[in-house]
């Protein structure tokens, strides 16, 4: 790819939306920094009331993508703020309350939505309300008309945070509307250090416009190969960023491609059984050297008994790469290690590009890929029942 601008380009039959905003993700991160650097004062004086709250504990939620953002979340916000911290889905929440909504632990609800539309968060914004005795809501969305939006801004116990307006994908898969509420949360969950975190965003901004600009053509043409399942591995936050990759490239070709997620040594225990002579082996790997050790004995254990098709590894330069077909990998010239948080915003990438391309390939429209509407950009078909 000769610039960064290539993946536009390409047309994909009236529209072409899909790879607009996968290309746009760099500056829409850089837009998401600067809007909440703007916003520092008001996010501090919210969340620095509720932190002195007796036994709080935090719950991240979304469905589908917007949970995964809460998956390589949960570690940086227990960490950075010392508070008890769980992802757990809207998808769960709304069919058992009770069992995650306690009335007597004061919680501070973190909703993150593209929409906002999605029946199961405002089911959820509700529940919370009617469960607990102390409740607080921080609302991260895309689409400020969303019902989400609209039923916070009544609410005295809730903020409401904007996304940039590009951060709200026209295409059904979640792009720039994932990495960048991603993005979002890391910066939140350490809010009061935005602007020394302003070195690491910088980071992860050129290394997606280098994963883009330099590796979109080998990952086009590696679409166009037989391939009939893919597997992503990641540790810790990564593992997150593994299973966001899964969905997009399942997504974008309408479950013709069979995909599978997991950590590397959890992969170890039974579903590497998945892999055969059509698999594409996608390794997402840790800056930690500790964590590392795992991951490259596992990457040398599957060379040396395994068949598949293809293997890809995405990290930042690291020494003893194991023996892959491909590495996707990244020596930035300012020299420092992207945390593995941070990097699963750019471990996406090549997921996205290759769910896109692949989708071409199967005669599928990227922007709509799903022929008989089974999904679609706003769930479809849920009925909320009262509990």
């Amino acid at each position: 790819m000769n610039d960064i601008d290539s993946l536009a380009d390409l047309k994909i039959g009236e529209s072409s939306y899909l790879f607009k905003e996968i290309n746009g993700q760099p500056n829409l991160w850089k837009k998401t920094y600067e809007v909440l650097l703007s916003q520092k004062k008001q996010i501090v004086t919210f969340l620095n009331e509720i932190f002195k709250v007796k036994n709080l504990q935090i719950i991240l939620t979304g469905a589908g993508s917007s949970a995964f953002v809460g998956e390589i979340l949960q570690q940086s916000f227990y960490i950075k703020t010392g508070i008890p911290t769980r992802a757990i889905p809207t998808t769960d929440l709304v069919t058992h309350p009770k069992e995650y909504f306690q009335k007597s632990v004061p919680t501070l609800l973190i909703s993150f939505a593209r929409s906002g539309d999605s029946p199961e968060s405002i089911a959820t914004f509700k529940l919370a309300e009617r469960f607990h005795k102390t409740i607080y809501h921080l609302i991260i969305t895309c689409n400020p008309d969303g019902e989400l939006a609209k039923t916070a801004k009544s609410a005295k116990n809730a903020l409401i945070f904007l996304m940039p307006d590009e951060a709200n994908d026209q295409a059904l898969a979640m792009t720039g509307s994932f990495t960048s509420m991603v993005l979002a949360g890391l910066l939140i969950a350490d809010i009061s250090n935005i602007e020394q975190n302003e070195e690491i965003v910088k980071a992860v901004t050129e290394f997606g416009k280098e994963i883009i600009k330099k590796y979109g053509e080998e990952l086009s043409t590696l679409a166009g190969r037989d391939f009939k399942r893919v597997v992503f591995l990641g540790s810790g936050p990564l593992k997150g960023g593994a299973r966001e990759s899964h969905l997009k490239v399942l997504e974008l070709t309408d479950g013709q491609i069979i995909c599978q997620y997991d950590s590397f040594l959890g992969f170890r225990h039974g579903p590497r059984a998945v892999i055969d002579e059509s698999t594409l082996l996608f390794y997402l790997f840790s800056c930690e050297p500790y964590v590392y050790k795992y991951e490259v004995d596992l990457v040398q254990s599957i060379n040396s008994n395994e068949h598949f098709l293809f293997s890809i590894g995405i990290g930042q330069c690291l020494s003893e790469l194991p023996n892959l077909n491909f590495n996707l990998t990244i020596d930035l010239c300012c020299g420092k290690k992207i945390p593995d948080d941070y990097f699963a915003i750019c471990s996406v990438i090549p997921a996205q590009i290759l769910g896109a391309y692949k989708s071409l390939a199967l005669g599928l429209a990227p922007d709509s890929p799903s022929k008989n509407g089974g999904i679609s950009r706003i769930v479809q078909g849920v009925t909320i029942y009262p509990y």
